[in-house]
């Protein structure tokens, strides 16, 4: 594999096998602004694809070659597979990490599937279209940011960023690769971690597998085997691993056990798997969070995942990893994932390094006054959740973030929507908490949260005395005229401070120009008003009895929006010893004598 090859490593840490081909790179590409390029025979000819594009880099990045950040509504990806020799007898599967948003491929010239979702990874088996020549793939892409039925997130509905929208992200993102399969396979293993019996309990299902079948699974501490299980390969039937002297993981020990999945048939192994997991029970009891049965107050950061080079995709592993532990560095304990599905390279970053996360979905941009768009919310959805469910790290799920505007204009269909996407992530994954929707307006949740970007220690501490899990009617809550009641789950301000600081600008407000640079409430005027506020913001939901976690925005400025703690590229725009002071304080419910 070459050493300048993009973004090398394998894209699923917890489903391995060892025969998979990296596919990122260099690839033949055109922009179709007429999307006529199936019309043209682009899909059969490739001819025109005339530019060279780096992948898994959006065209609108500056690392994929192309920089083109007008709307695209079509782009076009050619490039010719090497199948090696030795998969001749095996099945061969194309796989995306995410193509934004409509996906349509071709292996020399045959369709061999499509895809609707920019944000969630798929599959084709591309056996049958390939031949012993070479093997040619080509990948058209649709996108329509404004269309209203296409979830988006931040990226920007109108032609420059502004406010808190960005560069948009079209086509290709994520890593593209190969992998060789037995005819009898294992499809997916569900690992639900169950502490309290000390054991893993693992739920599989089976591609062609016969009666005879066993499904053996393998727990390894280290190099050392703790627990082994067999069973018939059943799809659906649950098994349970054992564990002696178990080890759970959390942020201070984030202990990880190895898995290896083997289907058998008698003594021949037909196919293997590796995976791990982690040994964890987050669950709410009344108003309160508890991780491994203890409580924990969540000291969040707002992430939204944005590069100055790659827009959505990371330009390395490493900067994955580096993200992590820059919010580690100045306190927090982990992040809402805000806008955006993050890929499973950071999940496995944050299941390392014991990085608690709430896993969201990038709503913003569809319209619940069309069924079109909640049934490709919905969809989409379902395919996130099922691909991310074993991660330790990710301790609740939110789908939604600030649907005023939903259930203002389309409040019957708004309410359905919420209510009905809570019902799926619930049956998807009864083992995590469902928040709705972040912020405003809740239907139906198992954590209440508020946005509140008041820049005022005096008036935020004003504003949250009452809240209390006895008092419901007086616990401060957003539009509720239109939202659920508070009924005493665990309150979260899950957006605040926000504050408005760029290190480089001009030292008045008025000689700022606020289109090239903005943050939350009037601007400081020197950074010791910054270090103020956070403290004492911060302060007053740490030691609040019955606030149950935090959610700091943001960890990076991102273009125009100057709120983070680090700057776009991750440079330092503050003290981060002192920051931690602040953001890493032992909360007031973790001090309580249960």
């Amino acid at each position: 594999m070459p050493e300048t090859q993009p973004r090398p490593e394998h894209p699923r840490p917890q489903f391995q096998r060892t025969t998979w081909l990296n596919l990122n790179g260099t690839y033949n590409f055109a922009i179709d602004s007429g999307q006529s390029g199936e019309a043209k025979g682009w899909h059969q000819n490739s001819t025109e694809l005339d530019r060279a594009i780096t992948i898994p880099f959006c065209p609108e990045s500056s690392l994929s070659g192309i920089q083109h950040t007008d709307f695209m509504p079509s782009v076009w990806y050619h490039r010719t597979l090497d199948i090696p020799d030795e998969w001749t007898d095996k099945r061969v599967l194309l796989h995306f990490g995410a193509v934004d948003y409509h996906c349509k491929a071709w292996v020399n010239g045959r369709l061999i599937g499509q895809h609707y979702g920019g944000s969630s990874s798929f599959t084709f088996d591309i056996t049958d279209a390939l031949t012993s020549d070479a093997n040619h793939l080509v990948v058209c892409a649709n996108d329509d940011t404004r269309s209203g039925d296409q979830p988006s997130g931040k990226q920007c509905p109108d032609l420059y960023s502004r406010g808190c929208h960005y560069t948009r992200v079209t086509g290709i993102w994520q890593t593209v690769w190969l992998e060789a399969v037995p005819e009898t396979r294992i499809e997916t293993v569900r690992i639900v971690p169950d502490l309290d019996s000390s054991r893993f309990v693992l739920t599989p299902t089976f591609k062609n597998a016969h009666r005879g079948h066993i499904f053996r699974a393998v727990l390894l501490n280290g190099k050392e085997e703790v627990a082994v299980s067999t069973m018939p390969a059943t799809s659906g039937t649950a098994m349970s691993l054992r564990i002696k002297n178990p080890q759970p993981w959390s942020p201070d020990n984030p202990h990880l056990y190895d898995l290896r999945f083997e289907l058998r048939d008698g003594d021949t192994t037909i196919d293997t798997v590796n995976s791990y997991a982690g040994l964890r029970k987050f669950h709410i009891e009344g108003h309160k969070f508890y991780l491994n049965n203890t409580p924990i107050f969540l000291r969040l950061v707002l992430d939204q995942g944005f590069y100055p080079d790659g827009i959505w995709t990371s330009p390395s592993d490493d900067m994955l990893k580096a993200d992590i532990e820059k919010s580690l560095a100045v306190g927090f304990n982990g992040a809402r994932l805000h806008q955006k599905v993050f890929e499973e390279r950071f999940h496995y970053w944050a299941d390392k390094l014991g990085y608690l996360t709430w896993g969201e979905y990038c709503d913003w941009g569809m319209n619940f006054g069309s069924p079109q768009s909640i049934h490709n919310q919905q969809r989409e959805w379902r395919e996130i959740v099922q691909r991310d469910l074993n991660h330790p790290s990710i301790l609740a799920w939110t789908p939604y973030n600030e649907t005023r505007g939903g259930a203002t204009n389309h409040f019957e269909a708004h309410h359905q929507a919420v209510q009905e996407t809570y019902d799926l992530t619930r049956a998807l994954d009864p083992s995590r908490p469902c928040h709705d929707t972040s912020g405003y307006v809740h239907v139906c949740t198992d954590i209440y949260t508020v946005h509140d970007y008041e820049q005022d220690p005096v008036k935020f501490k004003a504003t949250y005395a009452p809240v209390s899990p006895d008092d419901w009617e007086n616990t401060p809550i957003r539009f509720p005229e239109l939202s659920a009641p508070y009924q005493g789950q665990p309150y979260v301000v899950d957006e605040y401070g926000g504050t408005w600081w760029d290190p480089n600008a001009v030292e008045t407000e008025q000689a700022a120009d606020r289109k090239s640079s903005w943050g939350y409430g009037k601007r400081p005027t020197d950074i010791e008003e910054v270090y103020h506020r956070i403290e004492k913001l911060t302060a007053i939901l740490l030691n609040h009895p019955n606030i149950a976690g935090y959610c700091y925005t943001q960890l990076t400025d991102i273009e125009q929006e100057q709120n983070g703690i680090y700057t776009y590229d991750r440079r330092e725009k503050f003290d981060a010893k002192r920051l931690k002071k602040y953001f890493g304080a032992p909360a007031a419910i973790e001090r309580i004598d249960e």
